[in-house]
């Protein structure tokens, strides 16, 4: 190539910079969607541009752009667009760039950048998400951890019932404070904050819509004051709504974990939780089957909601399968008693222990600051004042 030819090369590169896809909101060279120009000695541009999938809803917008700006640059003739269907590894690649420039565009929230974001997310309600959720978070919280617990759920809260919080959501220099809850023996920490501590009665009914559900979500990541957390967890209301997107705009680094229960029909519709978050560039971490099975006392097991569902779905969003919740009276009581089964013994709270294990050794460890650089500095910083 003379270098003629790669400056024209390069103008061609740079006017791409201005072709935005308007899902991503980024410009098609930095998503590596343009696989090559060519320009030949007519001065004719091709140039290579391949979709995320072949039917593409953005594939003619995105054509008539390219077509648009290429043909601006000096010493272009016309322009050719051949469009063509990324590699899953190009997929792949291309939603990590999603994701980070999500980041760093990101807004302000009061959750430090070191805590650990779990969405506790399915497909349909029934399936004992906010159960999982609850005794999960108690489960690290009684490994000493701070645990941060937002119930996303605006409709359907039922969080402070499930740990046995009453009274409201305080708040002092114009932010809300989350109510506290210490677990354990080890010095955990549970920092709570629900629509549920805001009403007045439990059985009122909330009817919102889309902006003003998305704006309560906002507001419980930016207007209250967390403070340090190891993880924080967020029940998510079922389905692929409003809260959803909303979480994935304001907390991109959140990772996914589905619940589902084990019947082949809950599976179905959980597979659509997981696509959301690919849509949204949110990583699933690993799928949750509760309801696994009822053991009797005779010590025969009995699969109530059928069986294979939670494998099945890990299988065909290639996760791993984190736990399966078996059926036990403890867990439906503890909700309703406020005393969360991981606090008790049997079944159902060696799992919900061993799942926590999980989390912390493999799923998403915590953030260890001691040795980091930051801390270094800060540390170096504060001995030369």
């Amino acid at each position: 190539m003379t270098a003629t030819e790669r400056s024209e090369t390069a103008e061609v590169l740079e006017a791409l910079r201005h072709v935005w896809d308007p899902e991503l909101h980024d410009n098609v060279v930095d998503l590596g969607m343009v696989r090559g120009v060519d320009i030949d000695a007519d001065g004719v541009a091709t140039v290579h541009l391949a979709l995320t999938i072949a039917g593409c809803p953005m594939r003619t917008q995105l054509r008539t752009e390219t077509e648009s700006k290429v043909r601006a640059v000096p010493g272009v003739t016309d322009v050719r667009v051949v469009m063509g269907e990324m590699t899953k590894d190009e997929r792949s690649a291309l939603m990590a760039r999603a994701r980070k420039k999500a980041a760093e565009r990101a807004p302000d929230t009061e959750v430090p950048g070191t805590t650990r974001v779990l969405a506790i997310a399915s497909g349909k309600g029934g399936v004992g998400k906010s159960s999982v959720t609850v005794n999960l978070a108690v489960a690290l919280a009684a490994r000493g951890l701070t645990v941060g617990v937002l119930d996303a759920d605006i409709w359907g809260f039922s969080v402070p019932r499930m740990l046995g919080l009453g009274g409201r959501l305080g708040g002092a220099d114009g932010k809300i404070h989350p109510i506290e809850q210490k677990v354990g023996d080890e010095g955990g920490l549970l920092k709570v904050v629900s629509m549920g501590s805001l009403v007045d009665d439990e059985s009122q009914a909330l009817m919102w819509r889309g902006l003003i559900l998305t704006k309560a979500l906002e507001q419980f990541l930016t207007d209250v004051r967390w403070g340090d957390m190891d993880y924080l967890l967020v029940d998510m209301p079922p389905g692929t709504g409003d809260i959803q997107m909303g979480l994935a705009r304001l907390l991109p680094r959140a990772e996914m974990v589905i619940v589902t229960t084990p019947s082949v029909a809950a599976q179905k519709v959980a597979v659509r939780a997981a696509d959301m978050a690919k849509r949204g560039y949110l990583r699933v971490a690993g799928v949750i089957e509760n309801m696994s099975s009822f053991t009797c006392d005779d010590g025969d097991s009995y699969a109530l909601f059928g069986s294979g569902g939670g494998q099945a779905l890990a299988d065909d969003i290639r996760v791993p399968l984190l736990a399966q919740i078996p059926i036990e009276p403890s867990v439906a009581e503890g909700g309703d008693t406020g005393a969360p089964a991981a606090l008790g013994e049997g079944p159902a709270a060696v799992v919900f222990r061993a799942l926590a294990e999980r989390v912390v050794t493999e799923v998403l460890p915590p953030l260890e600051m001691a040795g980091c650089t930051v801390r270094m500095l800060a540390a170096a910083n504060g001995a030369l004042r």
